[in-house]
């Protein structure tokens, strides 16, 4: 996971990437009045006043209008819906605010800078969790409720995005053309996406960003997919083009494997049924579960947390 991680946040340190992350998901008036040639990657490191290094995801700024506006993206690979995630997002803005305060990086009416927070999820499993602390503090009233602290965050939610049947598979947009990459259907759909993504970023003087892509390609999402032998070949590849033709070349292959490991896969969720059975239906602890189900200890406790939310 800290492979895929770090692939995001290295894709995500180009302007292109994090420009048509605005302009493709931010459906609001004001991305319009943006400057989008203004876009410098800030600092992503702050200090507590407690002293305690805290690193943060990736932090952006634009222009808008005479200020700055500051886009922190979070990007969350965690194969589970984090339901505290508002809170997380209310500390991680504090803590950006406080180093903006420490640089006196104030509006020009001496005023904080506003700050866009943007979770980027691509599990497996649709975003639950609340987009505003204030949505889990308990109800309230006679005064009290004007303390309540509202952080809100944007969520996007890969897969949600791709399964909609009204997004649009062919903008010509660099982050559209991953999230697709990332939870396509099938091969031949995937390369297409992979072609599209070759022309526009050969098209343009993007070769950093080429260059990001291409370890993407190789480091996650082909190790992912292809055979192991397969792998070891196309990573010995550095050029983006080179690595598409190879995928064109051996990607027809791929099925037979994903049928076999369907096998494996399928006894797997088949454990984790019986597993999500036990819990709900007895009262054996998660040690006796997992060692009647050869299940990890941490997935059953996973489950059953999962389960009692």
């Amino acid at each position: 996971m800290a492979g895929h991680d770090n692939s995001y946040k290295l894709l995500f340190s180009h302007q292109r990437m994090v420009r048509d992350l605005l302009t493709g998901f931010v459906h609001e008036k004001w991305v319009e009045e943006l400057d989008l040639d203004s876009l410098e990657k800030a600092s992503g490191s702050y200090v507590t006043d407690e002293l305690r290094d805290r690193e943060s995801d990736i932090v952006w700024r634009v222009r808008w209008g005479d200020t700055w506006l500051y886009v922190y993206l979070l990007i969350e690979f965690q194969s589970r819906v984090d339901r505290f995630m508002p809170v997380r997002i209310m500390s991680y803005v504090g803590l950006l605010y406080q180093d903006l305060i420490r640089q006196k990086a104030f509006t020009p009416s001496g005023k904080l800078p506003p700050v866009l927070p943007i979770v980027l999820y691509n599990g497996e499993r649709r975003w639950n969790a609340a987009q505003d602390v204030a949505e889990m503090v308990e109800n309230v009233s006679g005064g009290l409720e004007k303390y309540c602290p509202t952080v809100r965050y944007l969520l996007l939610d890969e897969k949600a995005i791709v399964n909609d049947p009204d997004w649009p598979e062919e903008t010509r947009n660099v982050v559209a053309a991953l999230f697709n990459l990332e939870h396509y259907r099938g091969v031949d759909e995937a390369l297409n996406v992979l072609g599209r993504l070759v022309e526009w970023l050969y098209s343009e003087p993007q070769e950093e960003l080429r260059n990001a892509f291409t370890s993407w390609l190789k480091q996650v999402w082909a190790k992912r997919q292809a055979p192991k032998e397969q792998w070891q070949e196309l990573n010995r590849l550095e050029d983006l083009r080179e690595v598409y033709t190879m995928l064109q070349e051996r990607t027809g292959q791929w099925p037979k494997r994903w049928k076999q490991e369907g096998r494996e896969e399928g006894r797997e969720e088949a454990l984790r049924s019986t597993a999500r059975n036990l819990i709900q239906t007895t009262d054996l602890s998660d040690r006796a579960i997992a060692d009647a189900t050869g299940l990890p200890l941490d997935d059953v406790k996973a489950m059953r947390e999962e389960l009692q939310h």
